[in-house]
Parts: structure tokens; C-alpha cells; sequence
């Protein structure tokens, strides 16, 4: 794996809540998938770092001073550079259901209440991060697909402005070559395309 893969498949885990004790309680129970984690006191920290790095998956605390979970969740999914990160909501707040209705409503992909079962969270995290190593190695894929198209398309334009010139040789060669790139490049084009 290279530096570069291992950087973005590796874009770890935001830990957003304003009490210490609770920090230190996730980075336990989430220490043993052994991903980087950065803490947040704020939703304003939290939002910050979203814009400095790529995460993973976010696990946002709902009652904070200032901007509060929900908000902040709200600010997540509004940026096309953060919006599909996934926000698992994580609080101290009792189980209300109007709570848990307005983190999903906020684009939450899921909500837990503390005191959380520490397996069950930590299964939530890898899921997220599996999918975020399966992500980054589509886009790395897709790349490459989109920049093999473009050299078959820049093959294919070469020589069709030598099938133009008024006396090329080799001219059905030429044009078994130009059919075939036609041809890959119809299905380099169909595997690219999204959904």
C-alpha cells in the first residue's frame, strides 16, 4: 500500500464533545482499531478540523456550549466537502425520541445514548471505516479508469487527423485502429459513469 493510500484510507475518526472524561472514554474503547482520532472541544472546532482533513466518520456529542450537535451536524451535511461523512450522534441525553428523530432528520447515520455499550460502538466505527477504505479505493479506481479513457481518446483523435490528411498509409489499419479505440472508449466510458 502506498503513502498515499495509507493517508486516505486512514482519514480516522472525529471525536466532538466539550467534556474531557468523555474524550478520553472514546479514544479507550476505540483504540484498538488503531486509526487516528482528533478530538474536537466544539462544534466550531469540529468544523475546522472537517475543513483541514478528511474523516471517516464523526461521532458528535448533542449538548455542547455555543453550536450545539445538532447544529453542527446541520453545518457537516450543508458543505459539498463534508456532507458525506457519516455523524454517528453520541449523548448523555435521555432516550427522548424526539431527540434521536432530530439527529436522523439532521443526516445522522446513527444516534446512541451514553452509557454506550463500548463492542457495539466500536462495530458502528469500523463499519464506517471499512466504507471509507472501500470509497477511496473506488475513487483511486475511477481515476485511473478516467485517465486510461483520456489516452485512448487522445490516441483516437491522433489518428483520425492522420485518417484526414489526403493520402495516409496503411489506411485500413488505420481505421481497424480507430474502430477498436472507438470501441474501448464506449466502454471505458460506461464502467465511469456514475449511477
Amino acid at each position: 500500500m502506498s503513502a498515499e493510500e495509507t493517508t486516505d484510507e486512514r482519514a480516522g475518526i472525529l471525536l466532538v464533545d466539550d467534556m474531557e472524561d468523555n474524550l478520553i472514554a472514546l479514544e479507550a474503547v476505540l483504540g484498538s482499531l488503531n486509526e487516528p482520532m482528533v478530538r474536537a472541544r466544539s462544534g466550531e472546532e469540529a468544523m475546522k478540523a472537517l475543513l483541514r482533513q478528511r474523516f471517516a466518520v464523526v461521532l458528535l456529542d448533542i449538548r455542547m456550549p455555543g453550536m450545539d450537535g445538532f447544529e453542527t451536524a446541520t453545518n457537516i451535511k450543508r458543505l459539498d466537502q463534508t456532507k458525506d461523512v457519516p455523524i454517528i450522534f453520541l449523548t448523555g441525553t435521555d432516550a427522548d425520541a424526539g431527540y434521536a428523530f432530530r439527529g436522523y432528520a439532521t443526516g445522522a447515520a446513527d444516534y446512541l445514548t451514553k452509557p454506550f455499550d463500548p463492542w457495539v460502538l466500536r462495530a458502528k466505527v469500523t463499519v464506517f471505516l471499512e466504507l471509507h477504505r472501500k470509497n477511496m479505493q473506488l475513487e483511486r479506481l475511477l481515476a485511473r479508469e478516467q485517465a486510461h479513457a483520456a489516452r485512448i481518446s487522445a490516441r483516437l483523435a491522433a489518428l483520425e487527423a492522420q485518417l484526414a490528411t489526403e493520402d495516409p498509409p496503411n489506411v485500413p489499419d488505420l481505421r481497424r485502429q480507430v474502430r477498436e479505440l472507438r470501441h474501448l472508449v464506449t466502454r471505458a466510458a460506461a464502467g465511469t459513469r456514475a449511477p
